[in-house]
């Protein structure tokens, strides 16, 4: 089922599915989210949650057990339900998962994992909240994963637009493998004039940009055009930027996460990977982000 909040500036929807973002459009009907072609790619937004990317064979171990979670975790395949239904003229509205026996299976412990879409002027704020309610320290990434129409306008071209960060800066891209997994290696990626990547479809012939040590603000724009779409993410340690793998896909994600996908050939102790957060029974994780359109 999907569900609607709006604003002056701005309509968008999700659905229950995942609590994946549907559409968001402005008050003159412009499309900013990707619309999902399943001959390009059929997602739209996924959310990230409690793991990032892949797994190594599929399967982590803990405690000294073995359990396997899909890519990108446990959120995008369950139905969430709202915690408070939007009616159509609601400005915000908050999804709720909680832990099952289900759940238990893949990822041993007891939560509740929250997200809440939230309209401020022309930005959407994205809100993701994890509640440790068992006893023991549990361990998770999260992130997201929207799709950006790109152009954004008609008369423009994939190739007129550019992804501009805030400042100026060296940021390193991380390493992955041909399969998606760490190399362990890491190298600078120029920007133009330290600030821009011009979009070309190629730039992801082998998969994901992923970088570290960027600006938390980054832009899509162009400058033959007026709209733009502006992403800031002051709490997740990596950016990455994709589109479906050697073809000419009219969008661009821009996905913030926490943390990294695994170690080439190696399944992950998820109590020794460093970069999972780690959360103490009884305490609450929250992290915002936000997506403003022009």
């Amino acid at each position: 089922m999907d569900y609607t909040i709006k604003n002056e500036y701005l309509t968008v929807t999700a659905s229950g599915e995942g609590a994946q973002l549907q559409s968001i459009k402005s008050a003159d009907g412009t499309e900013y989210l990707w619309q999902a072609d399943p001959a390009i790619w059929s997602g739209k937004a996924p959310n990230i949650f409690p793991y990032v990317a892949r797994l190594t064979e599929g399967a982590y171990t803990l405690d000294g057990n073995t359990y396997n979670m899909k890519i990108h975790g446990l959120v995008r395949y369950h139905t969430l339900a709202p915690e408070a239904p939007a009616d159509g003229e609601a400005s915000s509205i908050t999804f709720r998962l909680d832990s099952t026996e289900q759940t238990k299976a893949q990822y041993p412990f007891d939560f509740i994992y929250r997200i809440t879409y939230a309209l401020s002027g022309k930005t959407l704020v994205i809100t993701s909240t994890v509640e440790n309610t068992g006893e023991r320290r549990m361990y998770f990434g999260l992130g997201g994963h929207p799709g950006f129409c790109v152009p954004l306008e008609e008369g423009l071209t994939f190739e007129d637009y550019y992804l501009e960060f805030d400042r100026v800066s060296h940021p390193y891209r991380v390493g992955f493998t041909d399969s998606c997994f760490l190399t362990g290696h890491e190298e600078p990626y120029p920007l133009e004039n330290d600030r821009r990547i011009p979009l070309r479809h190629d730039l992801f012939d082998h998969d994901a940009i992923v970088l570290k040590h960027a600006p938390k603000t980054v832009r899509i724009a162009s400058d033959k055009g007026k709209r733009s779409v502006t992403v800031r993410y002051p709490d997740f340690m990596y950016i990455g930027f994709w589109h479906a793998v050697k073809k000419k896909a009219p969008y661009v994600c821009v996905e913030p996460w926490t943390s990294l996908p695994s170690r080439d050939g190696i399944i992950e102790d998820f109590s020794c990977q460093s970069d999972l957060i780690g959360l103490d029974g009884g305490k609450t994780y929250t992290n915002t982000w936000t997506v403003e359109m022009e």
